[in-house]
C-alpha cells in the first residue's frame, strides 16, 4: 500500500511560481509511474503531467512549457514546479502512484490507470 502526501499549495499571482511536493511510503516508489491532476470548483479532474520510474514525461498541452515534473527516487518524491501561472491554473492538485506496467517509459494521462491517490494540495492564482 502506497501513500501520498502533497504539499506545496498556496496563493500566487498570474506570473508566479510554485512547487508541489508528493511524498510517497509504504512502497517501492522508485518503480511506479507518477502523475499530477487538477480540479477546479465545477469541473472534471484533468491531466497535468505524468512521469516513468526511469524519469520519462508527458504534459498536457496546456502547461507545456510552463510546468516541470520531476522525481527524486532516493527520497521517495515527486515534483510539479510551476511557473508563469495563470488564474486558469488554480484548482487541488493531486498527486497519484500506478505499477500496472513495468515498462521503463510508461507513464498514463488516464486517472483510472492510477492505483494510489494523495489527498490534493490547493493551488489558488490571483490576477
Amino acid at each position: 500500500q502506497v501513500q501520498l502526501v502533497e504539499s506545496g499549495g498556496g496563493l500566487v499571482q498570474a506570473g508566479g511560481s510554485l512547487r508541489l511536493s508528493c511524498a510517497a511510503s509504504g512502497g517501492t516508489f522508485s518503480r511506479y509511474a507518477m502523475g499530477w491532476f487538477r480540479q477546479a470548483p465545477g469541473k472534471e479532474r484533468e491531466f497535468v503531467a505524468a512521469i516513468s520510474w526511469t524519469g520519462s514525461t508527458d504534459y498536457a498541452d496546456s502547461v507545456k512549457g510552463r510546468f516541470t515534473i520531476s522525481r527524486d527516487n532516493a527520497n521517495n518524491t515527486v515534483y510539479l514546479q510551476m511557473n508563469n501561472m495563470k488564474p486558469e491554473d488554480s484548482a487541488v492538485y493531486s498527486c497519484a502512484a500506478t505499477r500496472r506496467y513495468s515498462g521503463r517509459y510508461y507513464k498514463t494521462r488516464m486517472g483510472s490507470d492510477y492505483d494510489y491517490w494523495g489527498q490534493g494540495t490547493q493551488v489558488t492564482v490571483s490576477s
